[in-house]
């Protein structure tokens, strides 16, 4: 009887959770418009076949909205679409300066919709509502608002060359866009990483067919019925969900890596990012920083700190401030501003967090804290810490992507020892030692006495098996131009 009455509470505590979800959701319905059909040739409409597919709320399950599913003769016409309007409609014969004012004009658009976007954000991909808004959200407008400024500023140059005597020559070079570029992007950071690829792209002149992740679809394309009130020609962007990449076009991927051919392809593929925590730093800082080098967005971040080495003399310290900490965070709906960790992006990806855990004890590695999903509806996974963690071990070589902290006690040069290279850290007050290990450290980015701090001017990619290419910054425009140069005789 006890426990039939204990399974009643909870079934009635669960009903109030669903119904209060509910009338939240029902209070946004009226003005949260959600696009959920193919985006072809400036026009939403369904796929070819019919063919549709559940998007989730990874906090409770629930499904949002049917999605088409573009099929093979979708992904066609909207390269078909990009091609044309790069080869004859009028993006590719308009000015720089013009292309770059209709960008600004869709940065605004995105502000002034940006809590539309980061709650569409936090329904889709289960980032908590505030971090959506801030990160999310505001650094694609930023993004977009970057290289907008740069449309007019792609210049080539011109190269003294020996003349052909007795008349001269003059040569020059041109930085000419490529043409249609097909761009895949992940569920961590939907329409930050659809900003991160596609406003360069766009900024240099090229049209584009965005195949947004299949589990993460609705900001992509809530970001596409901004770009017609923007004024962005017909065929220039092109969204299609579903599961195959586009072909035929220059390839941008992110957090992938088959591509066949010969193609130009840009890869960032994450990795396992090592944090330094020398015994001399700012403790408070370190545990607040170590902290959201692997939290931050539940670990669903390419640069998450995959492994920490912790100067062995404050080790144990570290660790027990670390755990209290986490003690501290609040678990719960992302759409509630006081919420601190939300749910794991989908299903099959809390089921892997869950067993990469058990191979952690497995393996002989000590779970301090964590490492079990939440007892509560969603895909919540608590935030665990493995200590004692040595070399050979599996969860010290393979990315978890989630809210997983796998400490080593630091005592010589393992940071190094991994075949990914996106991104590290170190923490020391001793800038000797901070610029020593900073130029040893085989990554892409190096984080000093901080983490996670991007910014759109600076460039962003990896060394090794995190891929090749970058985002970011002027070196980004470079991935989607083409350097031609000219001679001329007189």
């Amino acid at each position: 009887l006890i426990k039939k009455k204990k399974n009643t509470t909870k079934k009635r505590a669960l009903r109030s959770v669903r119904a209060k979800r509910a009338c939240a959701l029902h209070r946004l319905s009226p003005t949260l418009k959600m696009p959920h059909q193919c985006f072809i040739n400036g026009n939403f409409e369904d796929a070819e076949d019919g063919k549709t597919y559940n998007t989730v709320n990874p906090t409770d399950g629930s499904v949002i909205c049917k999605v088409s599913y573009a099929s093979v003769a979708d992904v066609d016409r909207a390269v078909s679409a990009a091609k044309e309007a790069f080869d004859n409609g009028p993006w590719g014969k308009m000015n720089p300066r013009d292309r770059g004012l209709l960008l600004y004009r869709l940065a605004d658009l995105m502000e002034e919709h940006q809590e539309e976007l980061a709650t569409i954000e936090t329904l889709d991909s289960g980032a908590v509502y505030t971090l959506a808004l801030k990160t999310h959200v505001g650094m694609s407008i930023q993004t977009f608002r970057y290289f907008a400024g740069w449309c007019d500023k792609i210049q080539g140059s011109t190269i003294p060359i020996n003349q052909a005597r007795p008349n001269r020559n003059l040569t020059f070079t041109k930085k000419e866009p490529l043409g249609v570029c097909a761009i895949v992007i992940p569920w961590n950071y939907p329409l930050m990483m659809l900003a991160w690829k596609s406003a360069a792209c766009l900024a240099a002149g090229n049209t584009l067919v965005l195949k947004p992740a299949q589990v993460t679809p609705l900001t992509a394309l809530k970001f596409a019925e901004l770009t017609v009130k923007a004024g962005i020609p017909k065929g220039v962007i092109n969204i299609v969900p579903g599961s195959e990449p586009p072909a035929d076009a220059f390839c941008c991927f992110c957090c992938s890596c088959a591509v066949s051919n010969l193609k130009k392809v840009s890869l960032e593929l994450g990795g396992k990012s090592p944090l330094i925590i020398f015994s001399d730093c700012d403790m408070d800082k370190a545990v607040r920083m170590g902290m959201s080098s692997v939290y931050f967005n539940k670990g669903e971040n390419c640069i998450a700190a995959g492994r920490l080495f912790v100067e062995e003399s404050i080790h144990d310290e570290y660790i027990r401030r670390v755990v209290e900490e986490i003690k501290k965070m609040k678990i719960g709906d992302p759409l509630d501003r006081s919420t601190d960790h939300g749910p794991q992006n989908h299903k099959a990806h809390l089921d892997k967090l869950v067993e990469y855990c058990e191979l952690g004890v497995k393996e002989g590695a000590t779970l301090v804290y964590g490492g079990r999903q939440v007892d509560r509806q969603g895909f919540f996974m608590e935030p665990t810490v493995f200590t004692d963690v040595e070399d050979h071990m599996f969860i010290a070589k393979e990315e978890s992507f989630g809210p997983v902290m796998v400490v080593s006690k630091f005592k010589d040069g393992r940071a190094n020892n991994t075949e990914f290279g996106l991104a590290s850290g170190v923490f020391t007050r001793d800038i000797n030692k901070a610029m020593y290990v900073s130029e040893r450290l085989e990554a892409g980015t190096v984080f000093v006495n901080t983490y996670n701090k991007t910014d759109v001017a600076a460039p962003f990619g990896g060394f090794k098996q995190s891929g090749f290419g970058k985002d970011l910054g002027e070196e980004a425009l470079h991935e989607y131009l083409r350097t031609k140069a000219v001679t001329v005789e007189y």
